[in-house]
């Protein structure tokens, strides 16, 4: 059987008062503290969260929604998530919505009915209705990697226009001028690395042309697709932009499968450098995302909301990005 506080109270001598506000995290003096501590060692006492949260409206758990947990990036800020949340006594409740709306709300329902103290979400979603649920239990919430188009929500991530005008730049620097580029039309940084490849075309004076722009959902099935249309034209580009790690994934294999090579017939950069990048020859050039920074930060944002430590205000953190070099662009001469 289970030790309970009253066999703590019995070791120690001590009263359910003072044992109780040790527990909870209150001051007691040093000697009742060792008293303590030796008992709930010697008993294996555990505390019963579940009855904590009942007194305190508090689960010390967060829960954290993400676009598609198959994703290798999903599961790597998942890591940095749960790395953080340990450090500061939370456990994670993890909801994939597998790239559906509808099941992305549902998720969302499902948290709030647990009681979890705060959500985190990396969003499949475009726009932020589906949060009113959240909202209205007054659970905080806060996004990572995405925000949207309708409504303001506490959100870290990077400024992902300025991340892919930065690349594309790099790609004219090099003298490229049939410049492609491969990203989601249907999420938000898609759509922000479509317009800064835009903008970066724009400002060198060179045509944007439409059979360039490929679009779809970020994945790996579309970046083998789109990049296997690239190759195939007539008009083939010489460098292309890929709009994140799965696509990337896909591009390579399409790349691997023809008659072509990196970067003698085409040049490519890719975005966030995970294991893949570490083992693929020649080595790419790739934007990077201060990923664990960037996790901490939404564990910190998201603790000051459940303790109240912060005004009404949405606060927006923007990251910065680099560039890795590699051997995956060639000069133009």
């Amino acid at each position: 059987m289970s030790a309970t506080m009253r066999d703590v109270k019995d070791r120690t001598g001590l009263s359910l008062a003072t044992i109780s506000k040790y527990l909870n995290g209150g001051n007691v003096l040093p000697e009742n503290r060792i008293l303590i501590e030796k008992a709930i060692k010697e008993l294996n006492y555990e505390v019963n969260e579940i009855a904590r949260g009942l007194v305190k409206n508090k689960t010390k758990t967060v829960g954290v929604m993400v676009h598609d947990i198959e994703c290798y990036f999903s599961g790597k800020l998942l890591h940095y998530i749960g790395k953080e949340l340990r450090k500061r006594g939370y456990g994670m409740m993890i909801c994939d919505s597998c790239n559906d709306e509808e099941l992305e709300a549902e998720n969302l329902r499902f948290l709030v009915n647990r009681k979890v103290d705060g959500i985190i979400v990396l969003p499949v979603s475009m726009k932020g209705g589906f949060l009113k649920p959240a909202k209205q239990d007054k659970t905080p919430v806060v996004l990572v990697d995405r925000s949207f188009q309708d409504e303001e929500f506490d959100c870290v991530a990077i400024d992902n226009k300025v991340a892919a005008f930065r690349a594309v730049d790099l790609l004219i620097r090099h003298n490229h001028r049939d410049i492609a580029v491969i990203a989601s039309d249907v999420e938000y940084t898609g759509v922000e690395r479509i317009k800064g490849y835009e903008d970066a075309m724009r400002q060198a004076g060179l045509e944007i042309r439409q059979e360039y722009i490929k679009k779809g959902r970020h994945s790996s099935e579309v970046g083998y697709e789109k990049m296997k249309e690239l190759l195939e034209s007539p008009n083939r580009p010489t460098a292309v932009l890929m709009g994140n790690y799965d696509t990337m994934l896909g591009g390579v294999m399409a790349l691997n499968e023809s008659e072509f090579s990196c970067p003698e017939d085409i040049s490519l950069i890719g975005f966030d450098s995970l294991m893949f990048t570490g083992v693929v020859r020649p080595s790419w050039y790739m934007v990077v995302q201060p990923m664990e920074k960037m996790c901490e930060k939404v564990v910190e944002l998201l603790l000051k909301r459940v303790e109240k430590k912060l005004d009404e205000a949405p606060v927006k953190m923007c990251f910065g990005t680099t560039i890795q070099e590699g051997e995956s662009i060639r000069r133009i001469e």
